[in-house]
């Protein structure tokens, strides 16, 4: 189902869209305010009302996410669109228990249950939040032996250990609260909105996971005018290191099958300039390595200057409009890289699609943690907007259970 979705990524669509939730909320909180404030407010039916709310909202999202990976699939808001879809189902199930335990029960009761749900759903995901966590300090070891210690390289154990501590905060810190009513309402609604926040970032985490192995399963269609190859460096001779080799090899394994398949050669496009330590270019490494496996030189177009990613795709961009303006092009990359090449290629335009290359395992943690930093960082007013909404939706639904209560 996701490659006949990701096929369609090539061809022009719409932008999917959520304005739907914000409407369904909207007539959600008319109908629940109904029923609660008739002279008899009807818990049963408030409860199952936010059932189905939950129900549609999650149906929504998914729609979006799925409209998304036809649409781009390398977007943040594919993230977005399954971490929330996940968010939302944690909050279901509480529906569920909701409606099975508090029939007949006052509001505050049902108020107490859904302030407490994602406290509830943390403690519950503790083993895989443990066990990721141990994964990532394992990886992330192991990068640091292979490639050094950079900032980037630790990223999965700094995050490993805000997991874990958090959850230590939650499980030894959350003890019954005393003193006066306030002290122990700013107690609860401290450690319930923590919880939330917890339990967003990690739908959001997941959301990241799930999104990089979608895109890096995918193999693009036969039809391509370009191949772009992203470089990675040189050995000291100036030889391609065994992961850009990968990288070429991948390319070159869809170039040869492209050719058997339509007759139709794609232009590969070794993109990559030199660096401070390097003998020559990743451009002339990569074109000498596919004119010695026979790739005449027409079907080469070099893209010597980058020095970045982002500049892999602008400037190969560029070279590509000088010969012939693309219609469709494939980018050759490491499997942990695909989603943020997919992501600085639409940022300058470019609509292209990758495919990756096996690597080491242990680049595929901190490949995810790359991208849950990288939402975070670059959508900043996003993520204000979602933080404070949750904020003022706990601050209001603490208040509301005390003076219920």
């Amino acid at each position: 189902m996701f490659r006949s979705l990701l096929d369609r990524a090539q061809t022009p669509s719409k932008k999917p869209k959520v304005w739907s939730i914000a409407v369904l909320s909207v007539l959600f909180a008319a109908a629940l305010a109904v029923l609660l404030t008739r002279p008899e407010p009807s818990l049963p039916a408030a409860s199952a009302l936010i059932a189905v709310y939950l129900a549609l909202d999650i149906v929504l999202l998914l729609r979006a996410f799925l409209g998304q990976l036809r649409y781009n699939p390398y977007s943040y808001n594919t993230l977005y669109y399954i971490g929330f879809a996940l968010y939302l189902l944690a909050a279901l199930i509480t529906q569920f228990y909701l409606m099975g335990m508090f029939r007949g029960a006052e509001i505050s009761a049902m108020l107490a249950t859904l302030l407490d749900s994602a406290k509830r759903f943390m403690l519950l995901s503790a083993p895989f939040i443990l066990l990721y966590s141990v994964a990532l300090c394992v990886s992330n070891l192991s990068l640091i032996r292979h490639e050094g210690k950079r900032l980037v390289n630790v990223l999965g154990i700094l995050l490993s250990f805000l997991l874990v501590g958090g959850l230590a905060l939650l499980f030894f810190g959350d003890a019954a609260a005393s003193g006066s009513l306030v002290e122990v309402m700013v107690h609860d609604l401290l450690f319930n909105l923590f919880a939330a926040l917890y339990l967003y970032f990690e739908c959001m985490l997941i959301g990241a996971i799930l999104s990089n192995i979608i895109v890096t399963r995918y193999e693009p269609t036969r039809d391509q005018d370009y191949v772009l190859i992203l470089g990675c460096g040189l050995r000291k001779d100036g030889a391609p290191t065994p992961l850009l080799a990968g990288r070429i090899e991948r390319a070159l394994a869809f170039y040869r099958a492209q050719i058997a398949d339509t007759g139709r050669a794609p232009i590969l496009v070794p993109s990559g300039g030199q660096g401070p330590n390097e003998v020559t270019s990743e451009c002339a490494a990569m074109a000498d390595y596919l004119l010695d496996r026979g790739v005449p030189e027409e079907h080469i177009l070099r893209e010597d200057r980058s020095t970045s990613t982002f500049e892999n795709m602008k400037f190969s961009k560029g070279k590509m409009e000088e010969r012939e303006p693309p219609r469709k092009v494939a980018f050759a990359t490491t499997n942990y890289h695909v989603f943020r090449s997919g992501l600085m290629a639409r940022r300058v335009k470019l609509n292209a699609m990758g495919m990756g290359t096996r690597t080491k395992w242990y680049f595929w943690p901190n490949a995810a943690v790359r991208e849950f930093v990288g939402l975070l960082t670059e959508h900043r007013l996003k993520q204000g907007l979602i933080l404070g909404g949750m904020i003022v939706l706990y601050t209001a639904g603490t208040l509301l259970f005390y003076l219920a209560g």
